[in-house]
């Protein structure tokens, strides 16, 4: 049976940096479709095309009529071919590269379902006139991608041997407790969105039904909770002389979450300036970054014992032993 992918990997094996150079191409990207779907939002380009998954029910692309806000919607729909590209890229480099890393490659292929899901849920928000509940579901969808695509990038830089923790479990049990909170934290902030200033289009756009300052206040107090327990595991890391790398690590998420903090109030008490906002939307996908990064430095992979038949070319395993 004639296997494309088989077919490639006879003839091209990439280097173990350019997989991590493509793990990384698809992270970068799964931000970017972050950002550019909350500029479809706060331009009210929400229906700029009119239907999906075409643009309009004749035209597949916007028409002149529909002015800037068809071709920002458009553009953004555009950019999911981009984005799968470059998780396409991660998956072929994963596949072709020499030992083959299945575990890699079913992550990538794990990036690229969640993308077509993705989609999915981003015609549905489209067809269903901007459903608060269902646009918000369109954001934690795109933030598990994130997800996906740090663990990606973050095991291209390890082996696959077995897992070896690097500090006890009661402390990567309160890593991950932290990622917990921050993804709540993450929930309560598409739900600030969803009652908030910017329905996504001009038109008459449904709400969620809570009150806007009690969605708010929830939302802050998820901020004290974030920060006070980031605290805490800058403490326990540094008490514990954990790797430096996770240490290093807890210090950027408190940053990120200071910058963030300052960047809510400031845009809460202007009255949601659209440019804060996609500011703060930027910083939401920083912060889950640096959050799961966190766990994911608490313990290491060494390189699994090559299996036979597996030729490992010289530069690759130096480059494997260097990670």
């Amino acid at each position: 049976m004639f296997n494309p992918f088989s077919q490639l990997a006879e003839r091209w094996h990439p280097s173990a940096t350019m997989v991590r150079r493509a793990a990384l191409a698809a992270l970068v990207m799964s931000v970017v479709i972050v950002v550019t779907g909350g500029a479809v939002r706060l331009t009210g380009s929400g229906l700029g095309c009119s239907t999906w998954p075409t643009c309009t029910g004749e035209s597949v692309t916007p028409t002149p009529a529909m002015g800037v806000h068809g071709i920002i919607e458009f553009t953004n729909r555009m950019l999911t071919y981009v984005l799968c590209a470059a998780v396409g890229w991660a998956i072929l480099a994963a596949r072709c590269a020499k030992p083959w890393r299945r575990s890699l490659t079913r992550l990538g292929w794990a990036q690229f379902w969640v993308v077509m899901s993705n989609a999915v849920l981003g015609g549905i928000t489209v067809l269903t006139g901007l459903n608060p509940y269902v646009v918000a579901c369109h954001m934690l969808s795109a933030l598990a991608l994130v997800w996906v695509a740090v663990l990606t990038w973050e095991r291209a830089k390890e082996g696959d041997g077995p897992l070896r923790p690097l500090v006890a479990e009661p402390l990567r049990k309160l890593s991950w407790l932290l990622v917990g909170v921050t993804g709540a934290l993450v929930v309560a902030g598409t739900l600030v969105t969803g009652a908030g200033h910017h329905p996504g289009d001009s038109s008459d756009v449904p709400r969620i039904a809570i009150n806007y300052d009690r969605l708010v206040q929830l939302h802050s107090d998820f901020v004290f909770v974030t920060v006070g327990l980031s605290l805490a595991v800058i403490f326990a890391l540094a008490a514990v002389k954990a790797p430096p790398a996770a240490r290093a690590r807890a210090r950027e998420l408190f940053l990120v979450l200071l910058a963030q903090a300052v960047i809510g109030y400031v845009q809460y008490f202007t009255d949601a300036p659209e440019l804060l906002v996609g500011i703060h939307m930027l910083g939401a996908s920083l912060v889950w970054i640096a959050a799961l990064r966190i766990p994911l430095a608490l313990r290491t992979r060494e390189a699994a014992p090559a299996e036979p038949g597996d030729a490992v070319p010289a530069q690759a395993a130096q480059e494997t032993a260097a990670v």
